[in-house]
């Protein structure tokens, strides 16, 4: 379906939310009373209702800027084409963008030999790092709704863009699954609220069960459990937890991965041991909410096109791999880089790092501030579910789903910026060569 939403003569069509790692699907969305801004039609998400007020409710009007100086969409794509073609090293971050966007970005790295991290790269080398190094048993949304009786989530119950991850799971609706138990493993002070609220659904019991230690130990030690270890002094709740993994049909382990503490891929890996040990004689797997604002997208586009991540350089050697040198803020501290091209489609809040590199930033109207000044180049895109049609891939990586904008943006598409941009950069080397 391609027809903008608020075009439709039906009434208000099913939407798709890009601001939520969940991607909930049974929204729809209206102009807001004012006719300033874009609102929720009916349904209810925290994360849905701020991203569309960052939207006007009629389409977007924004002109690109070079230098900080108005210039039109060619022109100013000429200049980021010159910024690319004379750069020995450039970096690609932010990577705010589709699976269309995504395409476009890697067709344009590998003919500049840039390296391409995302906005919070950090957290997202955390699971990725882990599944290369030990593997894992993950599992879908749709498996945790009609399956999962036992749900544990690490240190805290989902929240800010995870935060409908029950509703999505269908606690609140009979009949999915007869009984379900959601254990919390330590908490934070706002948890027992969630816990009372899930705990009134009906076939839904809670319970806290208190860290040993810090996460890293209480996870340790409840994989030297469920391993039938020998282990002294154990906690009896943790004891207990053990014997009800190991009873469950289908338990499911959650963690948030941008909540998890430095050096958490040590965490992921243990969850993935823990649940490898109960697959031996039950079902089980564990779910990763992360990679949002299009770095989970990008992230498996870049998988699939190269057989590598994110993270990752296509150079004259080949494509390079390395999760902790192409780190954006060490490449930028480091003087490592020489340009940065940083892509925001979703969030206007997510600007590029300060860096005296020249820089093309190609994103929401609301970042044409941070390329204000000389040496800078800025296009505003479309955003895809608002102004253009897309796809993202939802948190538990298996599933695409399609986009169907607002409404028929007048900004240009990200792949299409991009595509010219590729163009332009090696028109300019074949003119350079000798």
């Amino acid at each position: 379906m391609t027809e903008s939403l608020l075009a439709a003569e039906s009434g208000p069509a099913r939407w798709t939310c890009p601001f939520c790692v969940l991607l909930c699907d049974d929204l729809s969305v209206r102009a807001s009373a004012s006719g300033t801004s874009l609102e929720l039609a009916d349904g209810e998400c925290a994360s849905a209702r701020s991203g569309l007020a960052r939207f006007p409710a009629t389409p977007s009007a924004a002109t690109p800027l070079v230098d900080g100086h108005p210039a039109d969409l060619a022109g100013a794509i000429a200049a980021a084409a010159r910024i690319l073609a004379v750069s020995r090293q450039p970096l690609f971050g932010g990577l705010g963008t589709d699976v269309a966007g995504a395409r476009a970005v890697y067709r344009l790295a590998c003919e500049t030999g840039a390296i391409c991290d995302p906005a919070g790269g950090a957290v997202l080398m955390q699971s990725v790092r882990s599944l290369q190094d030990r593997g894992g048993f993950t599992t879908t949304l749709a498996e945790v709704r009609t399956r999962a009786d036992l749900i544990v989530c690490l240190n805290e119950l989902p929240t800010g863009e995870a935060a409908e991850f029950f509703a999505r799971c269908g606690l609140a609706e009979e009949g999915l699954v007869p009984q379900r138990h959601v254990v919390l493993l330590g908490g934070k002070a706002d948890d027992p609220a969630g816990l009372a609220a899930l705990a009134r659904n009906s076939g839904v019991t809670t319970e806290v069960v208190p860290l040993h230690g810090d996460l890293f130990s209480t996870v340790a030690l409840l994989s030297a459990l469920l391993a039938r270890r020998s282990v002294r002094a154990v906690p009896l709740p943790l004891s207990a937890l053990a014997d009800r993994l190991r009873a469950a049909r289908y338990a499911v382990i959650v963690g948030q991965t941008d909540r998890l503490p430095a050096q958490g891929g040590l965490i992921v890996e243990a969850i993935h041991r823990i649940v490898g040990t109960l697959n031996a004689t039950t079902r089980a797997g564990a779910m990763w909410l992360g990679g949002g604002n299009g770095a989970g997208t990008v992230n498996e586009v870049f998988t699939w096109l190269s057989g590598l991540p994110l993270r990752t350089r296509a150079g004259p050697a080949g494509l390079e791999h390395e999760p902790l040198c192409f780190d954006t803020s060490r490449l930028l501290a480091d003087a490592a880089v020489d340009c940065l091209l940083w892509i925001s489609s979703f969030d206007p809040m997510c600007a590029p790092p300060v860096s005296p590199v020249p820089l093309v930033l190609l994103g929401h109207p609301g970042l044409a501030s941070s390329a204000a000044h000389v040496g800078s180049v800025f296009i505003p895109v479309s955003t895809p579910g608002i102004g253009s049609a897309g796809h993202l891939f939802r948190a538990d990586g298996g599933t695409v789903l399609p986009l169907v904008p607002v409404y028929r943006d007048t900004l240009p598409a990200l792949a299409d910026v991009l595509g010219r941009i590729t163009q332009g950069v090696s028109a300019l080397r074949a003119r350079a060569s000798p």
